[in-house]
């Protein structure tokens, strides 16, 4: 039997939110299909925060590693979604304990009932910094969560990016968890090795785990 995957990445075009001030998704055509040219070529002009990606402590640290130097580790492996739907502005310890017995050393937080794909929310739901030392304490090394920031929009502390710095988390933001029922998967979010980014997109899949690798259900 084939194992199941949920693809838990927004689609990435022209007109895809980002945040204000950031650089929008663009592509032009370098090359097109034509007598004298056998292939199209595209040209990208994009943020390294559309759609899923990946945060480097060079985002919140200005001596932080850049994404292309990180340990991969954190984006492969177990991990658990938990559902705290309508539960923001700030995601508390409260509204995921429920969920966090034996946890994997990946936690993604689910927050919408249905992710705007095509629209900025000012108004996301963020991880509450105290949850972020929490989930650390548990052993967890990577947190994420379907909006666009682990941090209110309007933060300028950034409180919980701080507490993953001081920490030593890593971070996946903008993941699409509408279809993902609770429980335990496999995690697959590599970066790109660019080098000197303060992020990089990932095509974020879960992948069901076979019954006898997990004592929790994720159907």
């Amino acid at each position: 039997m084939s194992t199941r995957l949920w693809d838990i990445s927004p689609p990435v075009q022209e007109g895809s939110p980002v945040f204000p001030g950031d650089t929008p998704y663009r592509q032009r055509w370098a090359a097109s299909i034509a007598p004298g040219c056998p292939v199209n070529v595209s040209e990208l002009t994009l943020s390294p925060h559309v759609g899923a990606h990946a945060d480097a402590p060079l985002h919140y640290d200005a001596q932080g590693e850049p994404i292309g130097t990180v340990d991969l580790a954190p984006y492969l492996g177990p991990c658990r979604v938990i559902h705290a739907i309508g539960r923001g502005p700030l995601i508390e310890w409260d509204h995921i304990a429920h969920a966090c017995e034996s946890l994997p050393q990946r936690v993604l937080v689910r927050t919408y009932d249905k992710m705007p794909i095509d629209l900025w929310d000012p108004h996301l739901a963020a991880y509450a910094p105290q949850t972020i030392e929490r989930l650390a304490a548990l052993g967890v090394l990577l947190v994420g969560i379907d909006t666009a920031s682990i941090d209110p929009a309007a933060s300028k502390p950034l409180p919980s990016h701080q507490a993953i710095r001081r920490l030593g988390l890593r971070v996946l933001e903008n993941l699409v968890l509408d279809d993902v029922p609770e429980g335990d998967y496999e995690l697959i979010a590599l970066p790109l090795k660019l080098v000197t980014a303060d992020a990089s997109p990932v095509r974020a899949v879960l992948r069901e785990l076979q019954s006898t690798e997990t004592g929790r259900s994720n159907s």
